[in-house]
Formats: C-alpha cells, structure tokens, sequence
C-alpha cells in the first residue's frame, strides 16, 4: 500500500501514522477521522488491523510545503486527540517517539511521573532512548 501511495505523488513522502481505540469505539473513531480526511487537501491512505482497533493512516505529503505540513499535523492531532478521547492510545504499533511524544501527559496524566521515576531508577544517566518516550519534566 505505501508504494502505491507514494507512485500517486513520486515527489512526496509518505508520514505514517497510527492510533488504536477500544473495538467498541474502532466504529466511531473511523468514521469520524475520514470525515476529517474529507477535509484535508492531500491524499490519506487509511489501513488497518481492525481487529484489535488499530488502524494507520499514511499521509502523502509534500515535507516542503509548510501550509501541507500544518495541515498534515493538524490531521494528525485531531486523530490522536480522538484516539485518546475514545479511551484509545495516541499510537498502536509504531512507538511513541518524537512524534507521539507531546501526547503522554494528555494519556497517561500523572502516571507520567511514576513512569519517569521508574526510568530513571532503571537508566540514572539517561541513555537508554532519550526524549523518545517520556516527555520532559
């Protein structure tokens, strides 16, 4: 699917992206993000493993074109903030990362910090994939 994708616009990129929701929600959560897919002015290819609520969406995009990547983030965001408000998870598979990592706190909440509190008894001088995974204090 992401070589057809991308043979839609050669010059663009591909940003892949993924949420997961409860299957009570997977429904609503779909429908409700190709709604904003609808919106956007780029291709959206959408594929998933639907049957554990986890679904991706691969955003062809031009990573010049700053209007297109406010737009591409935009889209993203509403998805995340979706995903989690449907008592999902900001992504299924493909990691937290610097991508995903601005949405811990909106997930997880003070959890974040019992979180920081056990990485840093287990990795004291911080080497073990930083600022990947939890966000900064």
């Amino acid at each position: 699917v992401h070589y057809a994708m991308q043979s839609m616009r050669p010059n663009a990129r591909i940003w892949s992206t993924d949420v997961c929701v409860p299957i009570s929600a997977l429904t609503r959560c779909i429908t409700e993000t190709a709604e904003d897919v609808a919106r956007v002015s780029f291709f959206v290819g959408v594929v998933g493993h639907v049957g554990d609520g986890n679904f991706h969406l691969g955003l062809v995009v031009d990573p010049d074109n700053e209007a297109e990547m406010a737009e591409a983030e935009a889209l993203n965001e509403r998805v995340v903030e979706r995903a989690i408000a449907l008592e999902g998870t900001c992504t299924g598979e493909h990691g937290i990362g610097s991508g995903k990592i601005k949405y811990m706190d909106l997930e997880h909440g003070a959890a974040v910090g019992v979180m920081r509190l056990i990485k840093q008894a287990l990795d004291p001088l911080g080497l073990m994939n930083p600022g990947k995974v939890l966000p900064e204090a």
